[in-house]
């Protein structure tokens, strides 16, 4: 069987992505939110589901692993692959915002440091604003960074601002809106492209 490998992130949007797969009449009698299986079938036995690491989704499609992929715009943004963007998914929003103490001002001048795990969606906006920045990377509780001196500002995603506040810190600039986006491998949608068009009118049919 050929199937439509499809692969998406653990973490805060797989309850979504499986929301949104069940809506389009896609249905894995295997799923389990508690489940640790990574691999599993749709009930009609036509596409495989992989679960993995969002920072490895990308690689996952762009190197044929997985034919189509879903994943946060973001992620998008900071790994450039090589695939095809093709359909906005309209959950997960969130913004990338830069965020730091509320008396902290940006200006020219002196470099700033900015703890981020995006240090290139770091880069290019500070680049367009003209203002140097010394980039350090992390990869979680991105907030502690201003509190303790490492930083003077970050660059994260926010959606509700709640550990924000509750640390002190303040929205200092927006960078971009995000949301859960569709990916395809380039050569998989020259191999699969029915398959893949099916998939993609099955989703687009619930957004709409």
């Amino acid at each position: 069987m050929d199937y439509l490998t499809l692969a998406i992130a653990t973490g805060r949007t797989s309850k979504q992505a499986m929301k949104l797969l069940e809506q389009a009449g896609l249905n894995f009698p295997d799923y389990n939110n508690k489940s640790r299986k990574l691999v599993i079938y749709d009930e009609t036995k036509t596409v495989k589901l992989i679960f993995v690491k969002t920072a490895d989704l990308t690689t996952y499609v762009e190197k044929g692993a997985a034919d189509v992929g879903i994943i946060g715009k973001d992620t998008i943004m900071e790994e450039q692959p090589d695939v095809y963007e093709l359909v906005d998914l309209n959950f997960g929003k969130c913004q990338v915002v830069v965020a730091g103490f509320p008396t902290r001002k940006i200006r020219n001048g002196a470099p700033i440091t900015v703890a981020t795990k995006y240090p290139l969606i770091t880069k290019a906006f500070f680049d367009r604003k003209g203002i140097r920045v010394e980039t350090i990377k992390l990869n979680g509780s991105i907030e502690l960074a201003p509190l303790i001196g490492l930083s003077e500002v970050i660059v994260d995603i926010v959606e509700t601002g709640t550990t924000l506040k509750e640390n002190g810190l303040v929205v200092l600039d927006k960078i971009v809106d995000i949301s859960a986006r569709l990916i395809v491998n380039k050569a998989s949608f020259a191999t699969k492209t029915y398959q893949i068009e099916q998939f993609i009118s099955k989703l687009k049919a619930v957004l709409e």
